[in-house]
């Protein structure tokens, strides 16, 4: 019987700490997420900016593709 408490005991240490570096590792790639997404908003905002300074209308980020 102690055989058996001592192994489910080291299972549950093992799975505690792959818990914790999954949440270290979800933690860390929301972060590289929320970076990303700035990164994409500054870039379509650029973009956007460029398309009007050479006399778009419409910037194409906000236009609808022909197929649609």
């Amino acid at each position: 019987m102690d055989d058996k408490i001592i192994a489910l005991e080291e299972r549950i240490a093992h799975l505690s700490t792959m818990l914790d570096e999954m949440s270290d590792e979800m933690a860390r790639q929301g972060r590289e997420i929320d970076v990303l997404t700035r990164r994409v908003a500054m870039l379509m905002q650029r973009e956007a900016e460029r398309e009007a300074d050479h006399g778009g209308t419409i910037p194409l980020a906000d236009q609808k593709p022909p197929h649609w």
